[in-house]
């Protein structure tokens, strides 16, 4: 689509020309460009320019007949060099000034008038002004309009101060009178049409008004009618050939084709512009229909192929630029007409495919064409002076005649010449490549793969036929691995005929055995030339038959067993295997190479005892055409003590073959040879003596002294088949006689570990607790083995499948990163690791062990202790796996190992709970506690400069006695220093106290907060403690004490503002009347109303004030009395107190216990007895 010329391959914009006042021209020129849409303009510099529009006289006015159809350069005479429109520009100056300047306006008019009267051209004239005072008279105006003979409205005053709004105006009336002119021009020409009646000879002119007809439509954006007059010209086109006898033969029909094309373009990008893809799609296949067997004479053929790919590919461009494709491809399935549309052909790759496949029809037939004619001088000599003729399709010799140059009409013999000669100039290999390319992409896009490979095998014989095998080779793989997978033979075998020659070419010997080795397992026709028919479509390697098969593979054993070479011509050096460039084949379960040699192994049984025999069978088979002799087999396996070689009885070994053998086991077979399509078996005892795993990994056949074939061993109970080979028809056999065995062999078989004679014994029972070290006691005692080499390795897995480690410590490097931890090991007489040899210790992390244990004889133990630690009470697995050597050559003895593995529960021993206690019958208002809903994780609330009273509880959790050595409570300094002070005595207890499993130890404190802060660190809870003494023998833990701390939570302190306190005796005497004092203190700046009521109580007379408001002073103290009398013995509830502060909105009231007293029913009498000096902080409470 490139080739085409500007003005064919864009829609024509309108052309208007403006003249006078030049200074404006840039500017009127931008603003009518950037118009929508956009008007290209003509500026003239001045008036004398006009007669550029001149209509030329015709030098003849009689009427001759066509000599062509369509002028070459009429539609860029339009679209570049005649106007639609002239604007012209007159200043005010020019207008308004003296008679003279008046004149000379009425002169350029008349000029103009005149000049544009024969094209019809519209006229436009502008009034310039450039000051806002100046003005032009109406009867000047007036006169002008009657000189230029033009309505009012075409007559514009262009006020500079104004600037936009008289650009728009300008544009707008500009756009009017050049669609005005198109239109007139389309009906002058439309109105030819009507009137005559075109006979044979004037389809010409009938074709060149339909095609003039539609260009000014396009002008005017009316698509519709363009489509229809293409349409009529492309159709009167048609019946141009065969009646026209204008040209000479190849010459008229070259013609008919050119302007066709010209008008298929047109038809089509309207037809994709408007969103029609079906449409344009189905007038694309017509088009072709039409001129497709419009051949013409054999030696112009080569032509017709060229502009056949020319409109393949043109179209294809059109698609793949058109954004209504994308949107109409599920429509053009349903697109029906009399033979619907099938989904390719609304693809741009298609149209691609064929393109390129013209192409190469014409260089075929350009090929002819060249042959068959003269010499290349003659040929060269021809063209140089033929040049596009003045028609579009036609060509001519231009001579030159004195000052003059004619154009001299061309016969046929001297256009092929000109054809041949403008032919030779390109080269069509890389066009086609670039066609073929396009399509292989597309495809590749829309996942065709197979017609993508199709695209690509075609692109890579171009590339193959040009000599560029580096581009060639990428393609011929790809190509080949897709019909492999889906098993093509007859393509695979020309692909890998190119890649055979590919690899000649290029000295390429391991490609070149692989390729050719591949094509010789090709299943083929045992006939021979079956494919004789299509042997110019074979490629390199010839048909794909039988005898082809024997000839390739005898290049490969002449060429393996290193008696000649085969010239590569790329290198001009010969593929030969030597001992410098040995030849190493490599085979597994998915390449192509299988059906060259295939192995199966099969243990006869799947369980081993040590050093015990089994047989093995080995199974060979080759689709190869004739006959392989082995001359040796190295079978491998993982365990490599068991590799053994088979030698062939028929050959004698060369010398690289002994060297093969040291140290070998060998073995000898009758015979090596394959024969195509019949396994070779061969069975052999096979004898292991180290435990695990024992597989065949890799069959090595040597063929000759430099060549060798490694093939993966393969299970005859999960091989699959040949993927080129499933479908064909052919006699299958199993890889073994025995039935059961080909059927359940496998490549591998178990051999059993040696049984251990040794004990391993892990003494610890019982949990282990958070904080201590956990001993466990490991015992290695040898009963009947000797232990040599012996190696104990300790894992501490976590049994609930999560890992030790702790994600949400950061510091990496911190003890208690991990939950459960191996601290050390001791060794038999109580010594660290760290004291033992570094022969004795190999290492120790955080949760693995491994440890050397010394030379056992029989008989003989030897234990050690691990040390375990516990951060976080989770259950643990001890996996503790002892490995030795039986026997003391290390080197070659089989391993022994002994498992044993223990669950340990972690606990915690201990539990931790602390009670906050406010003084007795002493009740503050605290304001953060008064909330509609209260908030459970908010922390508790004391009262500033109270003495506050703190019990912490430890609980004993654990299942066995603990021994409580001291309990403390330490304040973080860090925090708020000197906010509170602590009272309490002794740290550690005078008695270890014993707690029972379930038992409670309670300790008091009192706390007294001395600062007014928010926050207050009660600190943390520390706790030493033992196991019980009794126990400790039996559970192997050490009389070392554990220390456990808990970290009491925060409180927040602030003052309370008032503060009631009851004061009353101790006890009460049935009877007897008591003062019962209530204390209000206001501890703030300000004055507190408060509302007070006391409730009256059964068990007593009351007398005082029940209820009332009274006003608390600030920073003082309000006290009520009442007095009251016992009626009844016992603990008794007294009057309830209750109080509201109005400032704050908040009631409260003593609680319950501090409002109870105790009633005797007379007088008590008390004894005073001996108090112990020696007071205890700490109380043991059930």
């Amino acid at each position: 689509m490139e080739e085409y010329p500007e003005e064919l391959r864009t829609p024509p914009v309108t052309l208007i020309s403006i003249v006078g006042c030049p200074e404006l021209h840039t500017t009127i020129s931008k603003h009518l460009h950037s118009e929508q849409p956009p008007i290209n303009t003509l500026a003239l510099p001045d008036f004398t320019k006009i007669s550029l529009f001149s209509k030329p006289e015709p030098a003849d006015p009689s009427p001759s007949p066509p000599i062509g159809i369509l002028k070459r350069d009429w539609l860029t005479k339009h679209r570049t060099k005649i106007p639609s429109v002239l604007a012209a520009l007159f200043s005010h100056s020019q207008l308004s000034s003296d008679p003279a300047a008046w004149l000379q306006v009425c002169s350029h008019i008349d000029q103009i008038k005149t000049v544009l009267r024969p094209r019809n051209i519209k006229l436009l004239v502008v009034v310039v002004l450039s000051d806002s005072n100046e003005d032009v008279s109406e009867d000047r105006m007036l006169a002008l309009r009657k000189r230029a003979d033009l309505d009012s409205k075409y007559v514009v005053v262009f006020n500079q101060n104004e600037y936009s709004q008289s650009l728009q105006r300008l544009g707008s009336v500009l756009a009017e009178l050049a669609n005005l002119y198109y239109r007139d021009e389309g009906r002058r020409i439309k109105l030819r049409i009507e009137k005559k009646t075109f006979s044979s000879p004037g389809l010409e002119l009938h074709i060149r008004y339909c095609f003039k007809v539609a260009v000014y439509a396009e002008f005017r954006r009316d698509w519709g009618e363009a489509l229809r007059f293409y349409d009529e010209a492309y159709h009167i086109l048609r019946q141009m050939i065969g009646t026209s006898k204008r040209l000479p033969a190849i010459q008229r029909l070259v013609e008919i084709k050119i302007v066709a094309e010209q008008l298929n373009f047109k038809i089509s990008t309207l037809l994709l512009h408007a969103g029609k893809v079906a449409e344009a799609i189905t007038w694309f296949r017509q088009h072709n229909a039409s001129y497709r067997r419009l051949v013409g004479t054999p030696e112009a053929i080569f032509l017709h192929w060229e502009w056949l790919s020319r409109q393949f590919l043109v179209f294809a461009e059109l698609l793949d630029k058109s954004s209504a494709v994308i949107k109409n491809i599920s429509s053009l399935v349903l697109a029906t007409t009399e033979k619907p549309l099938t989904e390719w052909e609304s693809r741009p790759a298609y149209y691609y495919q064929l393109a390129a496949q013209y192409l190469e029809e014409k260089r075929s037939s350009f090929e002819i064409a060249l042959s068959m004619s003269e010499t290349a001088n003659e040929i060269n000599n021809s063209a140089e002076s033929v040049v596009p003729s003045t028609y579009v399709g036609q060509f001519a010799r231009l001579l030159e005649q004195g000052d003059t140059f004619v154009m001299q009409p061309l016969t046929d013999e001297e256009y092929i010449r000109f054809a041949v000669a403008e032919g030779k100039r390109f080269q069509d290999s890389f066009e086609i490549i670039a066609l073929l390319k396009k399509s292989y992409e597309s495809y590749s896009n829309l996942k065709v793969q197979r017609m993508a490979s199709l695209c690509g095998f075609h692109m890579a014989r171009e590339h193959y036929a040009v000599g560029e095998f580096n581009n060639a080779k990428p393609l011929f793989e790809g190509i080949a691995n897709l019909y492999r997978q889906e098993g093509w033979v007859t393509l695979l075998w020309e692909v890998l005929g190119y890649l055979q020659e590919c690899a000649r070419k290029h000295g390429a010997v391991k490609d070149f055995i692989e390729y050719s080795l591949e094509m010789a397992a090709l299943p083929a026709s045992s006939g021979t030339d079956t494919q004789s028919f299509r042997f110019k479509d074979c490629g390199p390697a010839g048909p794909a038959s039988l005898a082809q098969r024997e000839v390739i593979h005898k290049e490969v054993l002449v060429l393996v067993s290193g008696e000649s070479g085969l010239a590569s011509v790329e290198n001009s050096t010969n593929l030969k295997i030597t001992g410098d460039n040995p030849l190493h084949l490599e085979i597994d379960l998915v390449s192509p190479l299988r059906s060259v040699l295939l192995a199966s192994v099969a243990f006869h049984e799947q369980i081993i005892k040590p050093n015990s025999s089994t047989l093995i069978t080995l199974s060979l088979l080759s689709q190869l055409p004739l006959t392989v002799e082995i001359d040796q087999l190295e079978v491998q396996f993982n365990q490599s003590d068991c590799n053994f070689i088979i030698m062939n009885a028929q050959r004698s070994p060369l010398a690289s073959m002994v060297d093969d053998k040291q140290g070998c086991r060998v073995e000898t077979s009758p015979s090596l040879t394959l024969s195509t399509n019949r396994w070779l078996r061969l069975t052999y005892d096979i004898k292991s003596d180290q435990s695990g795993k024992l597989e065949c990994t890799s069959v090595i056949a040597k063929m000759g002294p430099h060549f060798t074939i490694c093939c993966r061993a393969e299970s005859p109970a999960s091989m699959d088949d040949l993927p080129i080979w499933k479908f064909e028809d052919r006699v299958e056999s199993s890889p073994t006689k025995d039935p059961a065995l080909a059927f359940t062999g496998q490549k591998a078989a178990q051999v059993e570990e040696p049984d251990p004679q040794v004990d391993l014994n892990l003494g610890a029972s019982g949990p282990a607790f958070v904080g201590e070290s956990f001993i466990v006691p490991v015992t290695v005692i040898s009963t009947g083995h000797a232990v040599y080499a012996g190696e104990l390795k300790i894992n501490l897995v976590d049994v609930r499948g999560g890992g030790l480690f702790s994600p949400r410590e950061t510091e990496s490097l911190s003890m208690d990163s991990h939950h459960v931890e191996l601290l050390g090991i001791s060794g038999p007489e109580g010594e660290d690791e760290t004291q033992l040899g570094t022969d004795e210790i190999k290492k120790i992390q955080k949760s693995f062990g491994l440890v050397s244990v010394p030379f056992l004889k029989c008989g003989e133990s030897w234990s050690c202790k691990l040390e375990i630690k516990w951060h976080r009470p989770k259950p643990v697995m001890l996996f503790v796996s002892l490995g030795y050597s039986p026997h003391s050559n290390e080197s070659t003895a089989q391993k022994v190992n002994v498992h044993k593995s223990l669950q340990i529960e972690g606990k915690t021993a201990v539990e931790f709970s602390h009670q906050i206690m406010l003084p007795f019958r002493r009740d503050p208002l605290l304001l953060s506690r008064i909330k509609l809903v209260p908030d459970p994780d908010q922390p508790a609330s004391l009262p500033l400069s109270e003495k506050i009273v703190l019990i912490v509880s430890v609980k004993n959790s654990a299942e066995v006695p603990l021994r409580l050595l001291s309990m403390s409570l330490e304040v973080d300094n860090e925090g708020i220093e000197g906010s509170c002070s602590m009272q309490h005595e002794h740290e550690t207890l005078l008695d270890p106290a014993l707690l029972v499993p379930g038992e409670k130890f309670k300790k008091v404190f009192t706390v007294i907060s001395e600062a007014n802060s928010s926050k207050l660190r009660l600190g943390t809870v520390c706790v030493r403690w033992r196991r019980d003494s009794v126990n400790e023998e039996k559970s192997g833990s050490t009389i070392v004490s554990v220390l456990t701390t808990q970290t009491l939570p925060d409180v927040n302190v602030e003052l309370p503002p008032l503060v009631v306190s009851l004061d009353c005796p101790p006890y009460a005497i049935l009877g007897d009347p008591f003062t019962f004092l209530v204390k209000i203190q206001n501890q703030t700046q300000l004055l507190q109303e408060v509302k007070f009521s006391l409730a009256d109580a059964q068990s007593f007379v009351l007398s005082g004030s029940h209820n009332d408001t009274v006003f608390v002073l600030p920073k003082s103290e309000y006290i009520l009395n009442y007095k009251l009398v016992p009626l009844a013995s016992g603990i008794q509830q007294l009057p309830r107190f209750t109080l509201t502060s109005e400032r704050y909105s908040a009631g409260f009231q003593p609680s319950v216990t501090a409002s109870t007293i105790f009633v005797f029913p007379s007088k008590p009498h008390f004894k005073v007895a001996d108090v112990e000096d020696k007071r205890r902080e700490s109380i043991v409470a059930e």
